[in-house]
């Protein structure tokens, strides 16, 4: 009987795969498809856990088959991130549109980020205090207790780390390794590498043009290659957003959530707040506010499900080239910087709430200005250092809550609601991203304002 319910399951799958192809043989619009993919899959993601439950081995193997469609698409993103993310970077050289910038930009782009993140760290600030979220409202079971563990024994092998050594894991020491993402800082340091190539591109111009010609023609063709490859991975965006929101629906505690409804709530909150605020420095750049969420709702969309900021960075990257009317070299530095600094979500607000949540248990008073100016530096500081030790909210909350001299281990407390919020933080860390990318576009004065205020259903994958 199981063995015929878990063939019913793959039959149901195959069925809205269909469903979507059949869309796009219409000529459906990508973003609409998207959005069905979306919306299918948290139907059917409700449905087998009111059918089956969570914990049910027939939608167990289920899901283990919907992975291959979901994980598998992401994996394949994965692939091409750092060809992507290095030959761009040194196509921008070799196009000659990044020649005279690259400290300007670099330096734009970081302060946005750093900058945005301490403002998201204030927007937690006032939501924990807002929504009156204290740690000691959750109760803490056995898996909270394991977590919090975990968090320690992490925190015990990045304690004796400075700052100058986080400084220099940022550096490509073995460039090769690097391309195969071995370090939690490789994606920084294959920009670092990319750019020095490309400088050296600049100097063999001047004085050999010959070989420049040759070495530029070279990067050309491989650029093309490669962004054939993101573009046949891109396609497949509906049926990976599919497949990942039925497996996170379907297997979703739903005890734990309305539980603990009230931290999640604050959560959204303070995430939606600080998206409201993208809007508004793209506002007072000059820029339709509409238009950028109408463009970035597919990417956005898809960081949401996957929880994946470098899965999403092709898809970035093309958006902001695309629709977005951002440089290529631009949009490069903006996406692979916005990995791993300054991330607004999991760096700046998730941090943030935990500090004051955690506070009044060592007897802090949250309401302490210099608690709360202390705490948006130190955020602000550690967004930066997480590059250093690996990114993502868990090593954000550790540097921030072991700098603050709090307790390491009550940052486990919202372990069993963590996948539902970190959904949202992954959207808004690449939100940051782009939105970097435009700003730092738009005062350089190289944003393409007629792409970006461009209709955005002109601008499809192509076949």
């Amino acid at each position: 009987m199981s063995a015929f319910l878990l063939i019913v399951n793959i039959a149901v799958l195959l069925g809205l795969i269909f469903l979507l192809f059949y869309m796009q043989k219409k000529h459906v619009s990508f973003s609409k498809r998207v959005f069905a993919a979306l919306g299918l899959g948290i139907v059917l993601g409700f449905a087998l856990q009111f059918i089956y439950g969570p914990e049910n081995e027939v939608l167990l193997e289920s899901i283990g088959w919907y992975s291959i469609v979901g994980s598998g698409y992401v994996k394949l993103l994965q692939m091409i991130v750092m060809p992507l993310v290095f030959i761009s970077i040194l196509s921008a050289f070799t196009k000659l549109k990044l020649s005279g910038n690259i400290g300007k930009i670099s330096i734009l782009i970081l302060g946005i980020l750093v900058g945005t993140t301490a403002i998201s760290a204030a927007i937690g600030i006032g939501t924990s205090l807002g929504f009156n979220l204290e740690a000691v409202q959750i109760e803490q079971g056995e898996a909270e207790t394991a977590r919090g563990e975990a968090l320690d024994a992490t925190y015990t092998e990045i304690q004796d780390q400075t700052f100058p050594q986080k400084v220099l894991e940022l550096l490509p020491g073995n460039p090769f390794l690097d391309f195969t993402g071995a370090r939690p800082t490789s994606t920084i340091a294959v920009v670092i590498f990319a750019a020095i190539l490309g400088l050296a591109f600049l100097g063999v111009k001047r004085k050999e043009p010959q070989h420049a010609e040759l070495f530029a023609k070279i990067v050309d063709a491989f650029y093309a290659v490669i962004m054939r490859v993101v573009t046949l991975i891109l396609r497949l965006t509906p049926y990976g957003v599919l497949a990942i929101m039925t497996k996170t629906v379907a297997s979703s505690d739903l005890d734990s959530i309305l539980k603990l409804g009230k931290f999640v709530i604050a959560s959204y909150v303070a995430l939606l707040v600080m998206f409201i605020i993208h809007l508004l420095l793209l506002t007072l750049a000059g820029l339709n506010p509409v238009t950028y969420v109408r463009k970035v709702i597919p990417v956005l969309t898809f960081a949401f499900t996957s929880r994946t900021s470098a899965g999403t960075l092709p898809l970035n990257l093309s958006t902001q080239t695309k629709k977005l009317g951002v440089p290529e070299g631009i949009a490069n530095f903006a996406g692979s910087f916005g990995l791993t600094i300054g991330q607004n979500g999991c760096a700046g607000i998730y941090p943030a709430m935990l500090a004051v949540m955690i506070a009044p248990t060592v007897g802090i008073d949250p309401l302490s200005p210099s608690f709360i100016f202390t705490l948006i530096a130190v955020v602000a500081i550690s967004s930066f250092g997480v590059a250093g030790v690996g990114g993502g909210a868990t090593f954000a909350a550790i540097l921030v809550l072991s700098t603050m001299n709090m307790p390491i281990a009550l940052a486990g407390l919202l372990i069993s609601v963590e996948p539902l919020i970190d959904m949202g933080r992954t959207a808004l860390n690449v939100s940051g991203s782009m939105t970097a990318g435009v700003l730092t576009g738009k005062a350089t004065n190289e944003l393409d304002t007629d792409v970006y205020n461009g209709d955005s259903s002109q601008v499809e994958l192509e076949a």
